[in-house]
């Protein structure tokens, strides 16, 4: 049962609310580490090193936030891929959904949204 997640439950699921709640008390410093865990769980799912935390922050860094809005939609176009490897339903507006929020100012939104996703991908349990 353990071995049921290419990546485990207990570091992939996350709750959004606490996730948003995180991310305000700490003036954005949780989002940091919450988008690195996605990363890695995304990783983990697709069996590749696809996305790099420090390659992220740095580029996003460089370019001003540009680079950031390119990885919101890699990874949301992440999260369809596993989701069509899985046979699930596939939101294929997700994408463009993420670069929308993060482009307009709520990329908190958008990593919420991809945490639902992503949380959906170990079965329906509630969030809270």
């Amino acid at each position: 049962m353990l071995n049921q997640y290419p990546y485990p439950e207990y570091e992939g699921r996350r709750s959004i609310v606490t996730g948003i709640l995180l991310a305000i008390i700490t003036c954005g410093i949780y989002s940091l580490y919450w988008q690195y865990k996605q990363m890695d769980t995304l990783n983990s799912w697709l069996g590749r090193q696809e996305y790099s935390f420090i390659l992220w922050l740095l580029l996003t860094f460089l370019t001003c936030g540009i680079f950031a809005l390119y990885y919101e939609y890699k990874m949301a176009t992440g999260i369809n891929e596993i989701q069509t490897n899985k046979g699930m339903y596939v939101d294929t507006n997700l994408p463009i959904l993420c670069v929308l929020l993060a482009l307009f100012g709520v990329g908190l939104a958008s990593i919420a949204i991809q945490q639902y996703h992503i949380n959906k991908l170990y079965g329906d349990h509630t969030d809270g």
